[in-house]
């Protein structure tokens, strides 16, 4: 196999440094540049201090075909990235009179003079071509070489469009034609040890793909990356130990790549043609929101309930004042209670509910903090678990819902397998 082109990334800004501001544009980049066979293998943050950018550049160049460097190239004193790769590289400047023209005019249609550190934006390095900034008055540099060197602007609004139509066809080229793929397999409902100790036999001495485990509240992901000559070596690499993590995780996969678990069960709901409602109580409407973040949720999500207090899960959704004053209103009796009412309120196909302490206080030794039941309710029957997630009060909500999609997902799946 040819020899893997590397990446590295360097984001400009002593902003960035701060809690104000986050480097987002890397996350973009490090994405388009894998569709094309590129390794990131170093992302930098680097403030405005000139000699810290001078030897973060240098440093770069030793080890990287490719640096790209992000921000710093706007019109004032603080912009110093220029000045920086010409010191790293030896190379002078150039002024480019038609970006000058450019500049002039745009500033003339926003009814603005040129200001003389306006054209400092025109200094391209000696051998750079120049990429065109459609939003804004910082032209992108390409500087090919042992080390090509990319230099992009700070804003995403000006850094995405110029990557697609100036750059992704140059480092196309720069690729030299390997390729690297990545599947990303979501799981819920097992812990992070646990799915190892399913796949961990089958990937613990692979190379080719690579295998990475990352956990969050309530999901898993395996990260398969294949490195081969071309797209379709990869994709067979990957397809292959696929495969054999699908036999022994089968349906705790519930997804792939982008897909959340609230996209997967709106698919879900569509192709069967049901329809849901939701009664949240320590949620408070975080179930309904993702399933609302799903364009063309409207055609499967009917109704949606926040009963909060005893009194709203009576008067809204139906639930018998004695089952709560039995039981509590956070037990198995209300949470089916309260699915199967909404459902029958609403008309909908599946009635969902949730009903839990979510903390930080409200615990006792009975029903500590974390305690969450969760039911679905279908014409044929209910289904009800509880739960004890661990975490403060955002992670217990989320996982809270997290349960309950992939309570609907399982109930879907058994409804068309009936």
């Amino acid at each position: 196999m040819r020899k893997l082109c590397t990446a590295e990334i360097i984001a400009i800004g002593s902003e960035l440094l701060t809690p104000l501001r986050s480097d987002t544009n890397s996350l973009f980049l490090t994405r388009k540049l894998n569709e094309v066979g590129i390794e990131v293998r170093r992302k930098t943050v680097v403030g405005d201090d000139v000699d810290d950018l001078i030897k973060a550049i240098r440093d770069g160049m030793t080890r990287t075909d490719l640096l790209i460097t992000m921000g710093g190239l706007g019109p004032t004193e603080d912009d110093r990235t220029r000045e920086a790769v010409s010191c790293a590289t030896g190379k002078r400047f150039v002024r480019d009179d038609s970006w000058i023209a450019y500049m002039t005019e745009r500033f003339a249609r926003a009814g603005r003079p040129l200001t003389e550190n306006n054209l400092r934006q025109a200094d391209l390095l000696e051998g750079a071509e120049l990429l065109r900034n459609q939003f804004g008055t910082a032209p992108g540099q390409w500087i090919p070489g042992d080390c090509t060197i990319l230099m992009l602007p700070g804003p995403p609004r000006e850094v995405y469009p110029m990557f697609e139509r100036e750059v992704m066809r140059r480092i196309a080229g720069q690729a030299g034609g390997v390729a690297m793929h990545t599947r990303i397999l979501r799981i819920t409902g097992l812990t992070e040890s646990y799915t190892d100790s399913l796949v961990g036999p089958i990937y613990k001495n692979l190379q080719n793909p690579s295998v990475t485990i990352l956990a969050s509240p309530g999901a898993i992901e395996l990260h398969l990356r294949a490195i081969a000559d071309g797209r379709h070596t990869a994709d067979e690499l990957i397809a292959d130990v696929e495969e054999k993590f699908r036999q022994k995780l089968g349906d705790r996969i519930y997804g792939i790549d982008d897909e959340t678990l609230e996209m997967v069960v709106g698919r879900k709901l569509q192709v069967m043609g049901c329809t849901i409602a939701t009664a949240e109580s320590c949620t408070g409407g975080l179930l309904t929101a993702r399933l609302t973040d799903v364009p063309g949720s409207s055609a499967y999500l009917l109704r949606g309930y926040v009963c909060y207090t005893n009194r709203s899960k009576i008067h809204d959704v139906g639930v018998s004042p004695e089952l709560i004053e039995t039981f509590g209103a956070v037990s198995a009796p209300v949470a089916e209670a309260m699915a199967s009412g909404v459902r029958s309120r609403s008309d909908a196909d599946l009635g969902v509910s949730i009903t839990g302490i979510a903390g930080p206080s409200g615990g006792t030794e009975t029903k500590p903090v974390g305690l969450v039941y969760i039911s679905v309710a279908t014409m044929k029957r209910v289904q009800t678990t509880e739960n004890r997630f661990l975490g403060e009060r955002p992670i217990v909500r989320f996982q809270a819902t997290q349960r309950a999609l992939d309570m609907v997902r399982m109930s879907l799946s058994e409804e068309s397998a009936s």
